[in-house]
């Protein structure tokens, strides 16, 4: 069966993935997604914070609607205190006659109402004599009964009015049983109803609150719009308008705070006044509304320390923010819950309005539209997953389609190395149908006939040493350091005439050759003070005769006092190293003669080129005579054929070239003969060598030379073929109709020769690998022919030349190379 012709394996792999173009596609996806991710991100967080923020704004503004419309009820409740107040000092100055009610004495003093005749309630304290009761005030004030109903009725806020004289006389509406309910010697000047009215606590007269208090009328928790009345300089008293705790609470649980939430009132010393009952479970509170009032009867009672914000550790930061903003929103751990609190301040009063909405109430639909956000995008990238499963999955077919192609011949070379290390020097070669993969296994077949003869002399220089080392250990030492005795066991005793086994180290050392004796030495000392662990000593030992033998002396030690750390014993070997004395200097002929194979090898290589060479140029020769010979018009197909066969002649034979010419400047750099060149000769020359082909791909080079006698220090051969180099990839790389500038900037010290193209610019990521030996960024694949090691070459030769090549390249815009070399000042005129 005749074998196939075999092809170029790079023409082969070029045929199996023409066709793909994973790393682009993948690079574009991942691109895209990332952008996306990025973007979708952004959009889900600006929309997520713009809704948190209008929830807070709508809390904030819930809570300064309810403060408004709590603040007007107040100050509807003030206006009707003034009212009251100014009609009460009008009756009390009234000197017509009144009409006096049916009161009762009691055996205490008290003048009261004992019955309940529609009117309000009277009660004069057993405090102020009974003969001294002013009961003209009792009659005069009698006609406000009918004005204190009309208030009571209509507004529901109003729990009840009441007038307090300095002389301790109250007048109340609605009429309750005063003496089952105040003490007989009451002192009403001394309650905050009262004194928080007078001269010292409210100067200008006007209507006043009083905090939270616990009525001693029996109204539970309570506060006053309380304003005085006077005669003339003279207090005459304060009325005052009851709101209770429950009734507030009546109208906050009324208030419409979104959310589910929850409105409360604070006075202005941060106590709190109202609390409804989710506040309660909240807040860790109750209202004391079943409170006993024996104590509120005798002094005033306020509501505890436990109702003031301030004095609690989980609303002390609430607190200050209240004290420091008139209004704002505050996030507070209430009822292991974190909560929102929204704060106005009630203008009327000073009192601050609180509505308290649970967190994740406010944020329940914002987080659902997070969490919806996040699994959509969850989503298209599962999609974007599954499609690139499946589409890898199709790449890993064709992958194993190609690697079947490639078994076959790479197990056959396989199989022959493996045979090649069992020791099978001549395995039976391989056919492949790539020409790379066919050279390979005679190589591997040439190679295994090489191993061959190196291992027989390998195992025969193995069996001699092997013999000589057998031959060279003569004896087995220990060292008493302590008593300075060398114990010695072997063939030494008898071949170099010792007396006995034990020896004295100083009859020892009389033995060793005076120059390396010190070297022996030092390795002991160092023993001694702990510096290492191991002996080893190479020295001349004389025999019976006076004559001195190469010994290598090897030990470590065997004992040691585990408190002092001082070596006891050392024990160890002595080696004849005469033969391996003899060996190293055959070890140096050797490496002689490696050297040799080596540029042996160089000389291989150089022969190989031209080998290669002959072939390739009777090829391209034999195509172009071929070609000339061609019609166009007639025979299209081989002239096509025979163009193929130029481009790809010409394409290896600069491959080769390349290649070659690398492969001596990694072995060894040669040193080039720099003189003075003249950069604008040079520039003009290498601009009329590539004008054709510039013309040939319609693209315009612009040339700006620079002026006569600007010099370099470079190798006019390796300087042009760099610039000529930089002048080929601007023309492969550049876009139709574009443009090539080829120019030079100089400074004192160094010249810049730039070369710079319009074409498809190279992306910043991938600049780092530019100048790498064989790598073209991903354009393997492309139409645009080239090796990937002409910009490796250039950056040799500009190092070789003491000078730096450089980049910059923007994708889409193009690139900029430079070479910079040092500049020479020219020759003075003779």
């Amino acid at each position: 069966m005749p074998i196939p012709k075999p092809i170029g394996l790079r023409q082969w792999i070029w045929r199996a993935f023409v066709r793909s173009a994973l790393i682009p596609l993948v690079l574009v996806e991942t691109a895209l997604i990332a952008i996306y991710l990025l973007t979708n991100g952004a959009i889900r967080d600006a929309q997520i914070d713009h809704l948190r923020q209008t929830a807070l704004n709508d809390l904030q503004a819930s809570a300064s609607l309810e403060s408004r419309l709590i603040s007007e009820q107040l100050a509807q409740v003030g206006s009707l205190t003034q009212l009251y107040r100014n009609l009460t000092a009008k009756a009390l100055q009234d000197g017509a006659p009144a009409q006096l009610p049916e009161l009762a004495l009691s055996a205490d003093g008290v003048r009261y109402s004992p019955d309940d005749n529609g009117g309000a309630a009277v009660f004069y304290s057993g405090a102020t004599p009974a003969e001294q009761h002013d009961l003209q005030k009792i009659a005069r004030l009698r006609q406000l009964e009918p004005l204190m109903k009309e208030i009571e009725t209509r507004n529901p806020l109003v729990a009840s009015l009441y007038f307090n004289s300095w002389d301790s006389f109250n007048h109340i509406y609605p009429w309750f049983f005063t003496v089952d309910q105040y003490p007989a010697d009451m002192n009403i000047p001394q309650y905050n109803f009262y004194y928080l009215a007078d001269a010292e606590h409210n100067p200008s007269r006007g209507v006043v609150w009083t905090d939270v208090y616990l009525d001693p009328a029996g109204h539970g928790w309570m506060m006053s719009a309380i304003a005085p009345v006077y005669r003339d300089a003279f207090l005459e008293g304060v009325v005052g308008i009851d709101i209770t705790v429950s009734v507030i609470l009546e109208q906050i649980d009324q208030l419409q705070v979104p959310w589910g939430g929850y409105a409360m009132l604070v006075s202005d010393d941060l106590s709190i006044m109202a609390l409804p009952e989710p506040g309660e479970v909240d807040f860790g509170l109750a209202e004391l509304t079943d409170h006993s009032y024996l104590e509120a009867i005798r002094s005033e009672m306020f509501k505890p320390e436990d109702f003031q914000l301030d004095r609690r550790p989980e609303t002390a930061e609430l607190a200050a923010a209240i004290s420091g903003a008139p209004s704002g929103v505050q996030r507070v751990m209430l009822g292991g819950r974190p909560q929102l609190v929204a704060w106005t301040t009630v203008a009327q009063t000073g009192w601050h309005l609180l509505a308290v909405v649970d967190e994740a109430a406010v944020f329940r639909q914002t987080n659902a539209l997070a969490s919806r956000y996040q699994q959509i995008g969850y989503l298209l990238i599962a999609g974007l997953v599954l499609f690139y499963i499946g589409f890898f999955a199709v790449m890993w077919l064709r992958a194993r389609q190609l690697s079947q192609a490639l078994l076959a011949p790479i197990a056959g070379i396989s199989r022959m190395l493996g045979d090649i290390g069992l020791g099978r020097w001549r395995p039976e070669p391989v056919h492949a149908p790539i020409r790379e993969l066919d050279e390979m296994s005679r190589h591997t077949q040439d190679i295994g006939s090489r191993l061959a003869h190196s291992e027989s002399e390998r195992w025969e220089a193995q069996r001699r040493l092997e013999l000589v080392l057998e031959s060279a250990t003569e004896s087995l030492w220990e060292y008493d350091m302590p008593n300075h005795t060398l114990r010695l066991r072997g063939s030494m005793l008898g071949r170099f005439g010792l007396p006995s086994g034990v020896l004295s180290d100083r009859e020892f050392r009389q033995r060793i050759h005076p120059d390396d004796l010190p070297q022996a030495l030092a390795q002991i000392e160092r023993i001694q003070q702990g510096l290492q662990q191991r002996y080893e000593a190479e020295y001349r030992f004389a025999d019976a005769l006076g004559e001195y033998h190469w010994l290598l002396s090897r030990g470590r030690v065997l004992e040691q006092d585990p408190q002092t750390g001082m070596v006891r014993v050392l024990a160890g070997t002595h080696v004849d190293i005469d033969a391996l004395k003899r060996v190293e200097a055959e070890l140096r002929a050797a490496t002689l003669q490696a050297e040799a194979a080596s540029e042996a090898k160089g000389r291989l290589l150089s022969g190989i080129s031209h080998e290669l060479r002959t072939p390739l140029n009777a090829i391209l020769g034999f195509a172009q005579l071929m070609r000339m010979d061609c019609d166009d018009s007639s025979q299209s197909e081989a002239a096509e054929y025979l163009d193929e066969i130029l481009l790809a002649s010409r394409h290896l034979n600069q491959l080769l070239g390349e290649i070659l010419e690398w492969s001596s400047l990694q072995k060894e750099r040669p040193q080039l003969e720099l003189q003075p060149v003249d950069v604008c000769s040079l520039m003009r020359e290498c601009a009329e060598l590539v004008a054709l082909e510039v013309q040939q791909r319609g693209l315009q080079l612009d040339l700006n030379l620079p002026d006569d006698g600007l010099l370099v220090l470079a190798e006019p051969r390796r300087l042009r073929q760099v610039l000529l180099n930089l002048l080929s990839n601007a023309m492969k790389y550049n876009v139709p109709n574009g443009h090539i500038s080829l120019r030079a900037e100089s400074s004192p010290e160094h010249v810049r020769i730039l070369v710079e193209d319009t074409g498809l610019g190279i992306d910043p990521a991938q600049q780092a690998q530019v100048f790498e030996p064989f790598q073209r960024l991903g354009r393997e694949n492309s139409m645009i022919q080239g090796t990937g090691i002409g910009l490796s070459l250039c950056l040799e030769f500009a190092r070789l030349m003491n000078g730096q090549l450089g980049l910059h390249s923007e994708p889409g815009v193009g690139s900029r190379f430079w070479i910079e070399l040092p500049r020479v000042a020219p020759a003075p005129l003779q």
